[in-house]
Protein backbone atom coordinates (compact mmCIF):
# COMPACT_ATOMS: atom_id res chain seq x y z
CA UNK A 1 0.00 0.00 0.00
CA UNK A 2 1.15 3.12 -0.65
CA UNK A 3 1.54 5.55 2.31
CA UNK A 4 1.68 9.47 3.07
CA UNK A 5 4.58 10.64 5.06
CA UNK A 6 2.35 11.26 7.78
CA UNK A 7 0.37 7.18 7.87
CA UNK A 8 4.30 6.29 8.00
CA UNK A 9 5.38 7.46 10.94
CA UNK A 10 2.79 6.44 12.69
CA UNK A 11 3.46 2.90 11.09
CA UNK A 12 6.94 3.40 12.41
CA UNK A 13 6.04 4.38 15.90
CA UNK A 14 6.57 7.97 16.26
CA UNK A 15 3.02 8.22 18.13
CA UNK A 16 3.45 5.31 19.96
CA UNK A 17 2.82 1.43 20.47
CA UNK A 18 -1.13 1.91 20.35
CA UNK A 19 -1.41 3.59 17.18
CA UNK A 20 1.74 1.90 15.50
CA UNK A 21 -0.43 -1.29 16.18
CA UNK A 22 -3.29 0.22 14.98
CA UNK A 23 -1.24 1.53 11.59
CA UNK A 24 -0.44 -2.71 11.18
CA UNK A 25 -3.50 -3.88 11.54
CA UNK A 26 -5.31 -1.31 9.05
CA UNK A 27 -2.22 -2.07 6.36
CA UNK A 28 -2.71 -5.54 6.71
CA UNK A 29 -6.34 -5.22 6.67
CA UNK A 30 -5.81 -2.87 3.21
CA UNK A 31 -3.00 -5.16 1.55
CA UNK A 32 -5.60 -7.93 2.17
CA UNK A 33 -8.43 -6.27 0.32
CA UNK A 34 -5.94 -5.17 -2.27
CA UNK A 35 -6.78 -1.43 -1.23
CA UNK A 36 -4.16 1.21 -2.76
CA UNK A 37 -3.93 3.60 -0.22
CA UNK A 38 -5.49 4.47 3.22
CA UNK A 39 -8.08 7.33 3.17
CA UNK A 40 -8.81 9.94 5.89
CA UNK A 41 -11.55 9.42 8.52
CA UNK A 42 -13.16 11.83 11.07
CA UNK A 43 -16.33 9.67 11.23
CA UNK A 44 -16.36 6.35 12.89
CA UNK A 45 -19.10 3.84 14.62
CA UNK A 46 -18.21 0.55 16.55
CA UNK A 47 -17.95 -1.25 19.05
CA UNK A 48 -15.88 0.27 21.65
CA UNK A 49 -17.07 -0.81 25.47
CA UNK A 50 -16.90 -4.03 26.48
CA UNK A 51 -19.78 -6.33 28.16
CA UNK A 52 -18.93 -9.54 27.70
CA UNK A 53 -17.73 -12.01 29.67
CA UNK A 54 -14.95 -13.66 28.15
CA UNK A 55 -13.64 -9.83 27.85
CA UNK A 56 -14.13 -9.16 31.57
CA UNK A 57 -12.40 -12.55 32.11
CA UNK A 58 -9.03 -11.19 29.69
CA UNK A 59 -9.36 -7.91 31.44
CA UNK A 60 -8.77 -9.51 34.61
CA UNK A 61 -6.42 -11.96 34.08
CA UNK A 62 -3.80 -9.65 31.84
CA UNK A 63 -4.05 -6.39 33.04
CA UNK A 64 -7.00 -4.17 32.56
CA UNK A 65 -9.13 -2.79 30.09
CA UNK A 66 -6.12 -1.91 27.59
CA UNK A 67 -5.36 -5.23 27.74
CA UNK A 68 -8.52 -5.98 26.71
CA UNK A 69 -8.80 -3.67 24.37
CA UNK A 70 -5.19 -4.85 22.69
CA UNK A 71 -6.22 -8.16 22.36
CA UNK A 72 -10.43 -7.50 21.44
CA UNK A 73 -10.03 -4.25 19.77
CA UNK A 74 -6.43 -4.33 17.45
CA UNK A 75 -5.87 -7.98 17.64
CA UNK A 76 -3.01 -7.46 19.23
CA UNK A 77 -1.57 -10.60 21.70
CA UNK A 78 0.77 -7.95 23.32
CA UNK A 79 -0.90 -4.93 25.76
CA UNK A 80 -0.22 -1.98 24.56
CA UNK A 81 -1.09 2.05 26.35
CA UNK A 82 -4.29 2.88 24.12
CA UNK A 83 -4.37 6.53 23.29
CA UNK A 84 -6.49 9.38 23.01
CA UNK A 85 -9.32 8.39 19.71
CA UNK A 86 -7.99 11.02 16.63
CA UNK A 87 -11.39 10.68 15.14
CA UNK A 88 -14.85 11.31 16.31
CA UNK A 89 -15.98 7.85 17.60
CA UNK A 90 -19.33 6.70 18.65
CA UNK A 91 -20.36 3.36 20.43
CA UNK A 92 -23.03 1.48 19.15
CA UNK A 93 -25.71 -1.05 20.62
CA UNK A 94 -24.81 -3.31 23.32
CA UNK A 95 -25.67 -6.97 24.33
CA UNK A 96 -28.20 -5.68 27.49
CA UNK A 97 -30.11 -3.04 28.23
CA UNK A 98 -28.40 -0.68 31.27
CA UNK A 99 -31.57 0.41 32.43
CA UNK A 100 -33.23 -3.39 32.82
CA UNK A 101 -30.56 -5.55 32.93
CA UNK A 102 -32.35 -8.32 34.58
CA UNK A 103 -34.75 -8.28 31.36
CA UNK A 104 -31.36 -8.79 28.66
CA UNK A 105 -29.96 -11.55 31.01
CA UNK A 106 -27.24 -9.44 32.04
CA UNK A 107 -25.51 -10.02 35.80
CA UNK A 108 -24.46 -7.53 38.30
CA UNK A 109 -20.69 -8.84 37.31
CA UNK A 110 -21.31 -7.69 33.52
CA UNK A 111 -22.85 -3.99 34.62
CA UNK A 112 -19.88 -3.76 36.81
CA UNK A 113 -17.52 -4.19 34.16
CA UNK A 114 -19.22 -2.67 31.54
CA UNK A 115 -19.33 1.01 33.58
CA UNK A 116 -16.10 0.57 34.37
CA UNK A 117 -15.18 0.28 30.72
CA UNK A 118 -17.91 2.86 29.37
CA UNK A 119 -15.90 5.20 32.40
CA UNK A 120 -12.93 4.02 30.25
CA UNK A 121 -13.86 4.56 26.69
CA UNK A 122 -15.30 8.10 27.43
CA UNK A 123 -12.08 8.91 28.65
CA UNK A 124 -10.47 7.99 25.55
CA UNK A 125 -12.93 10.48 23.30
CA UNK A 126 -16.11 7.28 22.58
CA UNK A 127 -19.32 8.89 21.97
CA UNK A 128 -21.39 6.70 23.96
CA UNK A 129 -24.73 6.57 21.51
CA UNK A 130 -25.57 3.35 22.58
CA UNK A 131 -27.57 2.52 19.29
CA UNK A 132 -27.68 0.85 16.11
CA UNK A 133 -29.08 4.56 14.62
CA UNK A 134 -26.48 6.77 15.18
CA UNK A 135 -27.97 9.11 13.19
CA UNK A 136 -31.20 9.29 14.91
CA UNK A 137 -29.01 11.32 17.99
CA UNK A 138 -26.50 13.60 16.14
CA UNK A 139 -24.04 11.39 14.38
CA UNK A 140 -25.28 12.35 10.47
CA UNK A 141 -21.95 12.34 8.28
CA UNK A 142 -22.12 14.94 4.90
CA UNK A 143 -22.39 14.09 1.40
CA UNK A 144 -19.07 12.70 0.41
CA UNK A 145 -17.39 12.12 3.59
CA UNK A 146 -15.27 8.85 4.58
CA UNK A 147 -16.46 7.41 7.48
CA UNK A 148 -15.52 3.78 8.92
CA UNK A 149 -19.16 2.31 10.44
CA UNK A 150 -19.93 -0.87 11.95
CA UNK A 151 -23.37 -2.62 11.93
CA UNK A 152 -25.38 -3.14 8.35
CA UNK A 153 -28.76 -1.07 8.86
CA UNK A 154 -26.42 2.17 10.01
CA UNK A 155 -23.76 1.52 7.14
CA UNK A 156 -26.95 1.45 4.13
CA UNK A 157 -28.79 4.37 5.40
CA UNK A 158 -25.34 6.34 5.48
CA UNK A 159 -24.18 5.47 1.86
CA UNK A 160 -27.88 5.71 0.87
CA UNK A 161 -29.87 8.37 2.90
CA UNK A 162 -26.68 10.96 3.76
CA UNK A 163 -24.56 9.90 0.42
CA UNK A 164 -21.84 9.57 3.07
CA UNK A 165 -19.00 6.83 1.84
CA UNK A 166 -18.12 3.37 4.28
CA UNK A 167 -17.71 -0.33 4.10
CA UNK A 168 -19.68 -2.58 6.80
CA UNK A 169 -16.65 -2.44 9.00
CA UNK A 170 -15.64 -4.84 11.91
CA UNK A 171 -14.72 -3.89 15.71
CA UNK A 172 -11.06 -4.49 14.78
CA UNK A 173 -10.70 -2.06 11.72
CA UNK A 174 -13.43 0.62 13.56
CA UNK A 175 -11.46 0.69 16.54
CA UNK A 176 -7.98 1.07 14.51
CA UNK A 177 -9.57 4.13 12.77
CA UNK A 178 -10.77 5.79 16.04
CA UNK A 179 -7.12 5.98 16.66
CA UNK A 180 -5.43 6.67 13.83
CA UNK A 181 -8.46 8.75 11.79
CA UNK A 182 -7.12 6.23 8.65
CA UNK A 183 -10.00 3.51 6.96
CA UNK A 184 -8.45 1.42 3.62
CA UNK A 185 -9.46 3.13 0.45
CA UNK A 186 -11.70 0.22 -1.04
CA UNK A 187 -15.19 -0.59 -1.55
CA UNK A 188 -17.79 1.87 -1.62
CA UNK A 189 -15.23 4.83 -0.55
CA UNK A 190 -14.20 4.70 -4.75
CA UNK A 191 -16.79 6.98 -6.81
CA UNK A 192 -16.54 4.30 -9.57
CA UNK A 193 -18.23 1.33 -6.80
CA UNK A 194 -21.18 3.75 -6.21
CA UNK A 195 -23.20 3.63 -9.18
CA UNK A 196 -26.11 1.15 -9.37
CA UNK A 197 -26.05 -2.09 -11.13
CA UNK A 198 -29.80 -3.02 -11.07
CA UNK A 199 -32.95 -1.36 -11.78
CA UNK A 200 -35.88 -1.89 -9.59
CA UNK A 201 -38.82 -0.83 -11.16
CA UNK A 202 -42.27 -0.57 -9.13
CA UNK A 203 -45.90 -1.45 -10.30
CA UNK A 204 -47.45 -1.10 -7.15
CA UNK A 205 -47.74 2.08 -4.81
CA UNK A 206 -45.53 2.30 -1.87
CA UNK A 207 -46.09 4.52 0.62
CA UNK A 208 -46.16 2.91 4.60
CA UNK A 209 -43.75 1.75 6.60
CA UNK A 210 -44.83 -1.90 6.08
CA UNK A 211 -44.68 -1.74 2.33
CA UNK A 212 -40.89 -0.19 2.81
CA UNK A 213 -40.08 -3.17 4.53
CA UNK A 214 -41.90 -5.55 2.37
CA UNK A 215 -39.66 -3.99 -0.50
CA UNK A 216 -36.62 -4.01 0.96
CA UNK A 217 -36.83 -7.24 2.10
CA UNK A 218 -37.41 -8.14 -1.80
CA UNK A 219 -34.59 -5.85 -2.74
CA UNK A 220 -32.08 -7.60 -0.59
CA UNK A 221 -32.87 -11.14 -1.42
CA UNK A 222 -32.86 -10.48 -5.52
CA UNK A 223 -30.19 -8.38 -6.00
CA UNK A 224 -27.72 -9.84 -2.93
CA UNK A 225 -24.57 -7.38 -2.16
CA UNK A 226 -25.38 -5.24 -5.71
CA UNK A 227 -26.33 -1.97 -5.71
CA UNK A 228 -29.89 -1.68 -7.12
CA UNK A 229 -31.96 1.47 -8.16
CA UNK A 230 -35.83 1.87 -7.27
CA UNK A 231 -37.75 3.88 -9.37
CA UNK A 232 -41.71 4.47 -10.35
CA UNK A 233 -43.18 5.21 -13.78
CA UNK A 234 -46.06 6.73 -11.76
CA UNK A 235 -43.83 8.15 -9.55
CA UNK A 236 -43.99 7.63 -5.44
CA UNK A 237 -47.07 8.66 -3.91
CA UNK A 238 -45.54 9.47 -0.93
CA UNK A 239 -41.63 10.55 -0.10
CA UNK A 240 -40.60 8.30 2.25
CA UNK A 241 -39.66 9.58 5.93
CA UNK A 242 -36.70 8.33 8.31
CA UNK A 243 -38.51 5.33 9.29
CA UNK A 244 -39.03 3.86 5.99
CA UNK A 245 -36.05 4.52 4.41
CA UNK A 246 -34.60 3.11 7.89
CA UNK A 247 -36.77 0.08 7.39
CA UNK A 248 -36.01 -0.92 4.02
CA UNK A 249 -32.57 -0.64 4.53
CA UNK A 250 -32.90 -2.74 7.53
CA UNK A 251 -34.59 -5.07 5.40
CA UNK A 252 -32.39 -4.96 2.40
CA UNK A 253 -29.04 -5.87 4.16
CA UNK A 254 -30.48 -8.11 6.49
CA UNK A 255 -32.52 -10.41 3.31
CA UNK A 256 -29.13 -10.01 1.79
CA UNK A 257 -25.78 -8.20 2.01
CA UNK A 258 -27.04 -4.47 -0.03
CA UNK A 259 -25.00 -1.89 1.76
CA UNK A 260 -25.89 1.33 -1.04
CA UNK A 261 -29.10 2.08 -2.90
CA UNK A 262 -30.70 4.42 -4.94
CA UNK A 263 -33.95 5.99 -5.20
CA UNK A 264 -34.53 8.50 -7.99
CA UNK A 265 -35.24 11.40 -7.22
CA UNK A 266 -35.05 10.86 -3.39
CA UNK A 267 -31.29 9.78 -2.40
CA UNK A 268 -28.49 12.58 -2.73
CA UNK A 269 -26.86 10.74 -5.94
CA UNK A 270 -30.24 9.38 -7.99
CA UNK A 271 -31.78 12.87 -8.97
CA UNK A 272 -32.60 10.47 -11.80
CA UNK A 273 -32.01 7.13 -12.92
CA UNK A 274 -29.33 7.79 -15.41
CA UNK A 275 -27.17 9.36 -12.59
CA UNK A 276 -27.74 6.68 -10.41
CA UNK A 277 -26.34 3.55 -13.13
CA UNK A 278 -24.07 5.99 -14.33
CA UNK A 279 -25.21 6.42 -17.84
CA UNK A 280 -24.84 3.12 -18.33
CA UNK A 281 -27.08 0.14 -18.69
CA UNK A 282 -28.65 -2.19 -15.67
CA UNK A 283 -27.13 -5.85 -15.63
CA UNK A 284 -30.99 -6.83 -14.53
CA UNK A 285 -34.10 -4.81 -14.63
CA UNK A 286 -35.93 -6.29 -11.69
CA UNK A 287 -40.24 -6.08 -11.86
CA UNK A 288 -42.09 -5.38 -8.38
CA UNK A 289 -45.74 -5.95 -8.39
CA UNK A 290 -48.61 -7.04 -6.14
CA UNK A 291 -47.80 -10.45 -6.41
CA UNK A 292 -43.72 -9.65 -5.61
CA UNK A 293 -45.00 -8.21 -2.56
CA UNK A 294 -47.62 -10.97 -1.51
CA UNK A 295 -45.05 -13.34 -2.40
CA UNK A 296 -41.98 -11.33 -0.22
CA UNK A 297 -45.00 -11.24 2.87
CA UNK A 298 -45.26 -14.68 2.89
CA UNK A 299 -41.83 -15.83 3.00
CA UNK A 300 -41.04 -13.01 5.64
CA UNK A 301 -43.92 -14.87 7.53
CA UNK A 302 -43.49 -18.22 6.71
CA UNK A 303 -42.49 -18.76 10.27
CA UNK A 304 -45.30 -17.87 12.08
CA UNK A 305 -47.82 -20.53 12.60
CA UNK A 306 -49.02 -20.02 16.52
CA UNK A 307 -51.70 -17.08 16.83
CA UNK A 308 -51.02 -16.69 20.35
CA UNK A 309 -48.60 -13.72 20.71
CA UNK A 310 -46.11 -14.08 23.64
CA UNK A 311 -44.30 -11.11 23.33
CA UNK A 312 -44.46 -8.00 20.98
CA UNK A 313 -40.97 -6.15 19.84
CA UNK A 314 -40.95 -3.14 18.32
CA UNK A 315 -37.47 -0.94 17.76
CA UNK A 316 -35.37 -2.94 15.35
CA UNK A 317 -33.40 -0.62 14.29
CA UNK A 318 -34.21 1.45 16.96
CA UNK A 319 -37.69 3.76 17.39
CA UNK A 320 -37.51 7.52 16.30
CA UNK A 321 -39.04 9.86 18.39
CA UNK A 322 -41.85 9.99 15.80
CA UNK A 323 -42.41 6.21 16.19
CA UNK A 324 -42.86 6.67 20.10
CA UNK A 325 -44.83 9.04 19.73
CA UNK A 326 -47.04 6.55 17.00
CA UNK A 327 -46.92 3.78 19.51
CA UNK A 328 -48.17 6.20 22.39
CA UNK A 329 -51.25 7.39 20.72
CA UNK A 330 -52.01 3.53 19.77
CA UNK A 331 -51.46 2.62 23.15
CA UNK A 332 -53.05 4.87 25.29
CA UNK A 333 -56.09 3.94 27.30
CA UNK A 334 -55.33 0.36 26.64
CA UNK A 335 -53.76 -2.43 28.60
CA UNK A 336 -50.74 -5.08 27.17
CA UNK A 337 -52.41 -8.34 27.60
CA UNK A 338 -51.70 -10.35 30.76
CA UNK A 339 -50.30 -13.40 29.13
CA UNK A 340 -47.75 -11.18 26.53
CA UNK A 341 -45.49 -8.15 26.70
CA UNK A 342 -44.41 -5.43 24.63
CA UNK A 343 -40.72 -4.25 24.76
CA UNK A 344 -40.03 -1.10 22.87
CA UNK A 345 -36.28 -0.32 21.52
CA UNK A 346 -35.06 3.31 21.28
CA UNK A 347 -31.35 4.95 21.85
CA UNK A 348 -31.21 6.22 25.33
CA UNK A 349 -31.07 9.74 23.92
CA UNK A 350 -34.29 9.27 22.22
CA UNK A 351 -36.24 7.86 25.54
CA UNK A 352 -34.86 11.14 27.77
CA UNK A 353 -36.88 12.81 24.72
CA UNK A 354 -39.44 10.58 25.30
CA UNK A 355 -39.39 11.05 28.75
CA UNK A 356 -40.08 14.51 28.87
CA UNK A 357 -43.29 14.45 25.99
CA UNK A 358 -44.46 12.00 28.25
CA UNK A 359 -44.65 9.06 25.53
CA UNK A 360 -42.94 6.49 28.50
CA UNK A 361 -45.21 7.25 30.94
CA UNK A 362 -48.13 6.46 28.45
CA UNK A 363 -46.04 3.51 27.09
CA UNK A 364 -45.75 1.92 30.76
CA UNK A 365 -49.34 2.83 31.85
CA UNK A 366 -50.05 0.02 29.31
CA UNK A 367 -48.35 -2.54 30.74
CA UNK A 368 -45.16 -2.23 28.52
CA UNK A 369 -41.31 -1.62 28.31
CA UNK A 370 -39.30 1.57 26.63
CA UNK A 371 -35.76 -0.40 26.54
CA UNK A 372 -32.47 1.36 25.16
CA UNK A 373 -29.02 0.13 24.58
CA UNK A 374 -29.92 -3.08 23.04
CA UNK A 375 -32.37 -5.17 21.37
CA UNK A 376 -33.75 -8.82 21.02
CA UNK A 377 -31.65 -10.12 18.37
CA UNK A 378 -28.35 -8.63 19.86
CA UNK A 379 -29.10 -9.45 23.57
CA UNK A 380 -30.30 -12.24 22.08
CA UNK A 381 -33.08 -11.84 24.72
CA UNK A 382 -37.12 -12.55 25.06
CA UNK A 383 -39.66 -12.82 27.80
CA UNK A 384 -39.32 -15.95 29.24
CA UNK A 385 -42.17 -19.20 27.45
CA UNK A 386 -42.35 -16.74 24.20
CA UNK A 387 -43.14 -19.08 21.55
CA UNK A 388 -44.45 -16.33 18.87
CA UNK A 389 -43.93 -12.84 18.52
CA UNK A 390 -45.09 -10.07 16.57
CA UNK A 391 -42.56 -7.22 14.86
CA UNK A 392 -43.11 -4.34 12.61
CA UNK A 393 -39.81 -4.89 11.47
CA UNK A 394 -38.71 -7.03 8.53
CA UNK A 395 -35.14 -7.43 9.83
CA UNK A 396 -36.06 -8.38 12.81
CA UNK A 397 -38.77 -11.30 11.90
CA UNK A 398 -35.93 -12.37 9.28
CA UNK A 399 -33.28 -12.81 12.74
CA UNK A 400 -35.75 -14.09 15.37
CA UNK A 401 -36.64 -17.77 14.22
CA UNK A 402 -33.24 -18.43 13.05
CA UNK A 403 -30.96 -16.82 16.21
CA UNK A 404 -33.82 -17.19 19.30
CA UNK A 405 -36.00 -20.44 17.63
CA UNK A 406 -39.23 -18.21 18.41
CA UNK A 407 -42.10 -17.80 15.32
CA UNK A 408 -42.60 -14.30 13.97
CA UNK A 409 -44.98 -12.29 12.51
CA UNK A 410 -44.53 -9.33 10.63
CA UNK A 411 -46.73 -6.57 9.99
CA UNK A 412 -47.90 -3.06 11.12
CA UNK A 413 -46.85 -0.82 13.76
CA UNK A 414 -51.03 -0.77 14.63
CA UNK A 415 -51.15 -4.80 13.99
CA UNK A 416 -48.40 -5.28 16.48
CA UNK A 417 -49.65 -2.84 19.13
CA UNK A 418 -53.20 -5.09 18.80
CA UNK A 419 -51.36 -7.74 19.25
CA UNK A 420 -49.71 -6.81 22.45
CA UNK A 421 -53.13 -5.94 24.30
CA UNK A 422 -55.41 -9.03 22.64
CA UNK A 423 -52.83 -11.24 23.12
CA UNK A 424 -53.23 -12.51 19.52
CA UNK A 425 -52.17 -11.92 15.77
CA UNK A 426 -55.12 -11.12 13.18
CA UNK A 427 -52.38 -8.78 11.34
CA UNK A 428 -52.77 -9.21 7.32
CA UNK A 429 -51.41 -7.41 4.39
CA UNK A 430 -52.84 -4.38 3.63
Amino acid sequence: MKLTDEEKAMADGRDGPGVQKAMDLLIRYGEALDAERLVETRNVCGMITMSMPVQRSFAERKGGMDAALSEFGLDSSEAVEIPRFRAATHHLQLGFDTNHPELTGADEQSMQFYRKSEVHAAKLGAQLMNTCTPYQVGNVPTRGEHCAWMESSAVIYCNSVLGARTNTEGRESTFAAAITARIPYWGYHLPENRFATHLVELDVDVATTEDWGLLGYFVGETVQDRVPVISSKRGLSRVPNLPRLKHFGAAASSSGGVELYHIAGVTPDAMTVEQALGQKKPVEVIRYGEAERLATYEKINAFGKERDIQFVMLGCPHYSLEQLWEASVLLEGRKVHENCRLWIFTPHAIKALADMNGYTKIIEAAGGVLMTDTCSSVSKSVPPGTRAAAVDSAKQAHYLPAMLGVEAWFGTTAQCIEAACTGRWTGGLQ
